[in-house]
C-alpha cells in the first residue's frame, strides 16, 4: 500500500492529546514527504458526520484515557461513525501520569474493526486534568521526541508494508472501568458533580458554554449545567476569568489521592 497523507483524528478537551497526535502525525508525515491534516473531534458538532478513510491514508487515531477505558460518552462515536476502509492507523491515548490501564486495548480494538490496519500504538504521559501537579507541562520536550520517534517508526513501517500490530497490553475486551478512591481508599463517588462558577468573576465571554465537548454549559447562563459532565476540566482549564471550580467532596479527595500517590514521572509506552 502506498500512503498519500497523513492525518491526526483526535478528542483533546485539553489540548494535551492534540499535542501528542499532532506530534506523531506531523513526524510521520515529514519523514514520508506527505501532506498532512488535522481533524479535531472534540466539539459536539464535529461528531454529526462520518469521518471516512481509506487505503492510502495513515491516521493517528487520539483520545485521553477516563477511568482507565476510552471516555466512554466518546466511544460510540468511534465506534458507529469513524472508518477506516483499509487505512493505516497509529492508535494513541494519552493518559494523566497515573495509568492507562484498558484504554489502549479499547482503542486499538475499535480502529480493528472499523477498517483500520493498526500499525503501532502509544500511550502517553501527559499532564493530569484533574491535578495540573502531576506531569505538570507534559508533553514535555523529551515526550515529543519520543512521539516523533514514533512517527517517524509508523512511517518506516508503512512504506515497507510491515505487518499490522498484533496486540496492546490490557484486557480486550475491556470488562471494566477504573473505580477513583477518595484519600481514605474509599470509593470516591462523583458521577453526578458538575463545576460550579463563581459568578464575581464570571465575565459572561461565553468560552465555557463553546469550549464543553459535551454541549453542556448553558450559552446564557454558565452556572447552569444542561447535560452530562465528563470532568474532562476544558471549562475550568480554559476559563480566562479562573471563575470555574468543583467543589465536591468526594471529587476533591480523589484529586488529593491522585497527587499524594502519582507524583513521580510516569513512563509512555510505545508499540510497533
Amino acid at each position: 500500500m502506498t500512503v498519500e497523507r497523513v492525518y491526526a483524528a483526535y478528542f483533546s478537551p485539553c489540548g494535551n492529546v492534540k499535542t501528542a497526535a499532532e506530534a506523531i502525525g506531523h513526524a510521520a508525515a515529514k519523514a514520508m514527504c506527505l501532506p498532512f491534516e488535522s481533524i479535531d473531534f472534540t466539539l459536539p458538532q464535529a461528531r454529526t458526520v462520518e469521518m471516512v478513510f481509506g487505503p492510502g491514508d495513515l491516521v493517528i487515531l487520539a483520545t485521553p484515557v477516563y477511568a482507565g477505558r476510552v471516555p466512554n460518552k466518546l466511544m460510540p462515536y468511534i465506534r458507529d461513525h469513524i472508518y477506516g476502509n483499509g487505512a493505516l492507523c497509529g492508535a494513541a491515548v494519552c493518559f494523566g501520569n497515573r495509568a492507562f490501564d484498558d484504554a489502549l486495548a479499547e482503542l486499538y480494538m475499535l480502529a480493528k474493526d472499523n477498517g483500520f490496519t493498526v500499525l503501532g500504538a502509544a500511550a502517553v504521559a501527559t499532564e493530569h486534568s484533574f491535578a495540573p501537579t502531576l506531569g505538570t507541562g507534559r508533553p514535555d520536550e523529551a515526550d515529543l521526541a519520543a512521539l516523533a520517534a514514533f512517527g517517524e517508526a509508523l512511517a518506516k513501517k508503512a512504506q515497507k508494508n510491515g505487518p499490522a500490530l498484533k496486540t496492546v497490553p490490557g484486557v480486550m475486551p475491556p470488562e471494566r472501568y477504573y473505580t477513583p478512591l477518595r484519600a481514605d481508599g474509599a470509593p470516591a463517588k462523583f458521577l453526578k458533580a458538575v463545576p460550579r462558577t463563581d459568578m464575581e468573576k464570571c465575565t459572561r465571554c461565553g468560552t465555557c458554554a463553546k469550549m464543553c465537548p459535551m454541549g453542556s454549559v448553558a450559552p446564557k447562563d454558565p452556572a447552569v449545567t444542561t447535560g452530562v459532565c465528563i470532568k474532562c476540566q476544558a471549562c475550568i482549564r480554559l476559563c480566562p476569568a479562573g471563575a470555574r471550580y468543583f467543589d465536591d467532596g468526594d471529587f476533591l479527595s480523589h484529586r488529593a489521592m491522585l497527587m499524594a500517590n502519582y507524583a513521580r514521572r510516569a513512563e509512555s509506552a510505545f508499540f510497533l
